[in-house]
């Protein structure tokens, strides 16, 4: 994920769905619920959230401006996009792309993501047993995974990054913050624990606390910082 490039093209995106949605009729100021069991072309609001029941099937977008957007399990979705709001899927969903940029993403159980998950300002959790075929990517918050298999890149700027029985098919990128951004003492808290594995490089560009299980496994090392400055532990935590 190149440097904040998804933050401008999400945005410029969501501008336009601003000027759409009074165009093509659809809901402004208000909350959208499709039904459980239910087929829908997709649902777009500006004030509202949007809630899919269980076992739904969306093959449009879903959209909102100021509201969150929940997906009960076993729902199938495309593309969902929010700016003020959490993103909540719940076990065994379908989606292709996740995005916020003020708000949380939270995937329950054996969910599976075609494309990528992206947040600006928020937490990434990623429970068992769910596949992302893209990256996952945020600039401040943090991003858990436990049990799950990256397709992708997964990367962050501030925020702190924790990884259990977990395998990252490419790199963990934690990018250097941009001389505009907001300059912080505090290290992020990066912890690599038992039974994970990184297949890619561990990409560091700037210092970090970083916490390595000896059951760990990772391919190379690369930036500021190398495994030799790692605190390695043994146990579920350091």
């Amino acid at each position: 994920m190149a440097k904040y490039a998804y933050k401008t093209s999400f945005t410029i995106g969501l501008l336009v769905l601003l000027m759409a949605v009074p165009a093509f009729g659809a809901s402004v100021n208000k909350s959208i619920r499709i039904d459980a069991g239910a087929e829908s072309d997709g649902a777009t609001t500006v004030n509202g959230s949007i809630r899919v029941g269980e076992n739904a099937v969306v093959t449009g977008q879903l959209e909102t401006v100021n509201g969150s957007i929940r997906i009960d399990d076993g729902a199938e979705v495309e593309d969902v996009k929010t700016v003020n709001g959490r993103l909540q899927l719940g076990e065994g969903v379908r989606a292709s792309n996740l995005s916020t940029v003020n708000g949380a993403v939270t995937l329950g159980k054996g969910t599976l993501v075609s494309g990528d998950i992206e947040a600006v300002n928020g937490a990434i959790t990623v429970d068992k047993e769910v596949a992302v075929a893209g990256a996952v990517g945020n600039v401040n918050g943090r991003i858990e995974l436990t049990g799950t298999e990256i397709g992708g890149n997964v990367t962050t700027v501030t925020g702190d990054v924790q990884i259990d029985q977990s395998v990252l098919k490419s790199d963990l990128v934690i990018e250097k913050p941009s001389f505009w951004s907001r300059v912080s003492n505090r290290k992020p808290r990066v912890v690599i624990g038992p039974g994970s594995r990184i297949e890619g490089a561990l990409v560091i560009e700037y210092e970090i606390e970083l916490f390595v299980s000896d059951s760990a496994e990772l391919g190379e090392v690369r930036g500021v910082m190398t495994l030799d400055d790692a605190t390695r532990y043994s146990g579920d935590m350091p």
